[in-house]
């Protein structure tokens, strides 16, 4: 391969067999066209010549050889450059393998195996998350949509890769209320299955073009940017409009609701009305297949959100469970809701003020929703959550209410050093507290025993749930991986290449692992990374996990072929933030007194 050409080359019949891929592809599909009409196609030597002289340049001696053919044929492509895969959310029974992304002789051997073993038992025996077809909605199959998309997706074959690039083509197809508004404040934008999100917001007087053209493995220039934000998050407000996640309510006449939810979800759901509940939802083997928050918003309704990409997952996985029930009702409210996520210490002031209801804890426990006004608006969810692990709170909007709400809540945090944040923030956030998040670190491979959350597992109880028996023989036989914490030391922030998730993990000089999620933590000032690691097997069979293993071993990362020790925790690191504002507010105290 000549990835500078675009260009590849093999052995073919005594000669050679070459292609590559175009910078301008032609999309085959466009109105009026169908698949019946492309069975032949006409040689194109003009769209053929720059990888002809990529191939010349390549191996000059080529210039005297006679070209016998130059086959023009269709490839099929998909909107993220990986496969489709799996059964089908609309027909039961009905499995997919399709959008090879020209690499189907390629992925032919291990596709075929799980595909085989998905449709013999159920489900295939790697994770495959990557590749299902539920990853996508209808919302990108319009023809304009792929036509756009592909013609972006064919040439990335053969570029280079930066962390965090996002596709240029088919944006701004679903947007919060608030996208103008945010847009006009310097919000740098994101796509999750379609969905705009801010990264972050670019302050007045910066280069916007430059920062918007960096593209590197080390230091990113909105380093200093996202710094601020989490700043702002930890110690005054923040808000950040998370309107992207998936919004689920299910309602029945009798308890047909409950008893569904206690079925399907790893914690007790039987909580007073108001109580929100962090549950996942798990397999048969005790695998994620959703990673949720419920609130119980009245006896027998229940609102359920839930990871951006979960929309086509959950919605089919909670169908496939549901009995046929004309009293028992699923209603996806995803469009609904505006979701603005208001952390910080001064959240509550903030919203005290727009709400004329006391927000301390003593009024506002954690994990409670409560229906209120702020501002004109009636009918906002207000819930004590962050999924940050910050103090502060979510907020439910109906869409009509966004902008007002807003509106509202900036002018009067403005007294308070409110400003907006994007989800870059809210990631280094998450990671410092330890937060695990479906799809990067959870998967259907995942337990919760396997990432230290057996708390959240309603093992007290005799309900018979989605998965039970296979936790309780883990929890007998003991666990043979574990999520862990890792700090980097020894990397220079500055000049090392930065992890980013995928890094191999060292104990001892052995590999255990891999990354899962890494970001900069700015409040302990060094790396922190998260990922799975397991001890060596025994006998060929899995090794359980101790804590000895854990707290004993000299880990390291691997970053690109150099090596960087890390400190492996199995719990985040409260206690030092504590002492950290112990000893800010006692510096504050006596300067204070000082003056």
């Amino acid at each position: 391969m000549d990835m500078d050409g675009r260009i590849y080359v093999r052995a073919w019949q005594g000669g050679v067999l070459s292609g590559g891929f175009e910078k301008n592809p032609k999309p085959i599909f466009t109105e009026g066209r169908n698949q019946l009409e492309i069975q032949t196609m006409q040689e194109d030597w003009d769209h053929f010549e720059p990888m002809l002289s990529a191939l010349l340049r390549r191996m000059p001696e080529l210039e005297v050889c006679e070209i016998q053919q130059l086959v023009n044929c269709p490839e099929s492509f998909t909107p993220d450059m990986r496969c489709l895969m799996g059964e089908t959310p609309g027909v039961h029974g009905y499995f997919v393998l399709a959008g090879m992304n020209a690499s189907g002789l390629a992925f032919a051997g291990g596709a075929g195996k799980y595909l085989a073993e998905w449709m013999t038992y159920g489900y295939p025996t790697a994770n495959v998350w990557p590749l299902d077809i539920k990853r996508f909605g209808n919302l990108q199959s319009s023809r304009t949509f792929l036509r756009h998309r592909v013609m972006e997706v064919m040439p990335l074959l053969y570029n280079l890769k930066v962390p965090r690039w996002d596709f240029q083509t088919g944006r701004q197809l679903r947007t919060s209320p608030l996208y103008d508004r945010l847009d006009t404040q310097g919000a740098r934008w994101m796509e999750k299955h379609g969905f705009e999100r801010a990264k972050y917001f670019i302050p007045a007087g910066k280069d916007l073009l430059s920062l918007d053209a960096s593209k590197t493995f080390y230091k990113p220039d909105w380093f200093d940017i996202v710094g601020a934000e989490v700043k702002c998050c930890k110690e005054a407000v923040c808000v950040i409009d998370m309107s992207s996640f998936t919004k689920f309510e299910l309602t029945s006449t009798d308890d047909q609701a409950l008893a569904l939810l206690q079925h399907l979800c790893a914690n007790d759901l039987d909580v007073p009305v108001g109580h929100i509940v962090h549950t996942g939802m798990l397999n048969e083997r005790g695998g994620y297949e959703n990673d949720c928050s419920v609130v119980r918003v009245k006896k027998n309704s229940f609102f359920i959100i839930s990871p951006t990409d979960q929309q086509v997952h959950c919605w089919s996985w909670l169908k496939k469970h549901m009995p046929d029930d004309p009293q028992l009702h699923l209603e996806d409210v995803s469009w609904k809701y505006t979701a603005l996520n208001l952390i910080g210490p001064r959240a509550m002031d903030v919203l005290g003020e727009l709400s004329y209801v006391s927000m301390t804890p003593e009024h506002f426990p954690s994990l409670f929703c409560k229906e209120m006004s702020v501002g004109y608006a009636n009918g906002i969810r207000v819930m004590s959550m962050t999924h940050t692990g910050e103090p502060g709170f979510m907020l439910y909007i109906p869409i009509e209410y966004a902008l007002h709400v807003y509106n509202e809540v900036m002018s009067v945090g403005q007294k308070y050093g409110i400003r907006n944040a994007g989800y870059y923030a809210l990631r280094s956030l998450r990671i410092e507290k330890f937060f695990a998040f479906w799809g990067q670190d959870l998967d259907p491979f995942t337990t919760p025993l396997e990432c230290g959350r057996e708390f959240r597992v309603k093992f007290d109880t005799d309900i018979d749930f989605l998965g039970r028996a296979s936790l309780l023989h883990q929890r007998q036989e003991g666990v043979s991986r574990r999520f862990i914490m890792l700090v980097l030391e020894d990397h220079d922030t500055e000049l090392d290449l930065w992890p980013w998730w995928g890094e191999p993990i060292y104990r001892n000089g052995e590999l255990c692992g891999t990354t899962t999620s890494s970001a900069y933590s700015y409040t302990l000032e060094r790396h922190v990374c998260l990922g799975f690691v397991s001890p060596p097997s025994l006998d060929g069979s899995p090794a359980a996990v101790t804590p000895d293993f854990i707290n004993r071993g000299d880990y390291e990362v691997d970053i690109a072929g150099q090596r960087y020790p890390a400190k492996a925790k199995l719990y985040p690191f409260s206690s030092l933030f504590a002492q950290q504002r112990r000893r800010k507010d006692e510096m504050e105290l006596s300067n204070f007194q000082g003056k």
